[in-house]
């Protein structure tokens, strides 16, 4: 029996821990029957024939750049049955300049909103902040969600610009608080999925630290994405 293919592709900002983050799912990728090729740059990307035989790819780049030829290498993949999925700033919040790449994601990190002012301390706990991932009607179905409560986190929440060919498996909602510009409350994606072309993209909105990842829903769900991403039988 073939075995799927997984590429890891890491790197971007430290903050986010890239190499830390996409080891702790490896054992789950190799115990699924995946054979798991890991890339420290998004070099590969350009690579039409490795790409071609990639079943699903695992992206961990924060901010960062990209070529036109790399972006247009992964579209291409993706459109051709290619899965994508990543979580937090690794594919939200990656290669800012490329409108190529936001168009296949279909969302963008704009913001985390932070503590009231006189509360902040000048560490990243600042943007850290009690919130609800809700599931959506649609998410309650879904074999990605299917049965993962509603999920309490204190962590970055992400704002993120998106459009509406996304479907949306769970939402987080930012509240109006004196402080802040905004004047109602605002309900952002978290969870989504997208058809593009004939590949899925997945993305996990939650997962700045690894404390994080290690939430047992958020580590389902992220495990759960990466099977659901991976090329179908009709997109061979």
């Amino acid at each position: 029996m073939t075995r799927r293919r997984a590429l890891v592709v890491r790197g971007g900002w430290e903050g986010h821990e890239p190499v830390r983050a996409t080891e702790l799912f490896l054992p789950f990728l190799e115990r699924s029957g995946y054979a798991v090729r890991i890339e420290e740059s998004t070099d590969v990307y350009a690579d039409a024939a490795e790409m071609a035989g990639t079943d699903l790819v695992v992206q961990c780049v924060t901010m960062s750049q990209i070529t036109p030829e790399q972006v247009a290498g992964l579209c291409a993949a993706v459109v051709a049955g290619t899965g994508f999925t990543g979580w937090h700033g690794g594919i939200v919040d990656s290669f800012r300049m490329s409108s190529d790449y936001l168009h296949l994601v279909g969302g963008q990190f704009a913001t985390h909103p932070g503590k009231e002012p006189c509360e902040r301390r000048g560490g990243a706990e600042d943007n850290f902040l009690p919130h609800t991932v809700r599931v959506t009607d649609l998410g309650r179905q879904h074999p990605i969600t299917v049965g993962i409560p509603d999920i309490e986190l204190v962590t970055e929440q992400y704002w993120v610009l998106h459009d509406d060919l996304i479907e949306v498996l769970a939402t987080t909602t930012h509240p109006a608080q004196p402080w802040q510009p905004w004047h109602r409350p605002v309900t952002s994606p978290a969870i989504w999925t997208r058809q593009w072309g004939a590949g899925r993209v997945v993305v996990t909105t939650p997962g700045h630290s690894l404390d994080v990842l290690e939430h047992p829903s958020i580590r389902t769900v992220i495990e759960r994405g990466m099977v659901w991403a991976t090329r179908t039988a009709s997109a061979s």
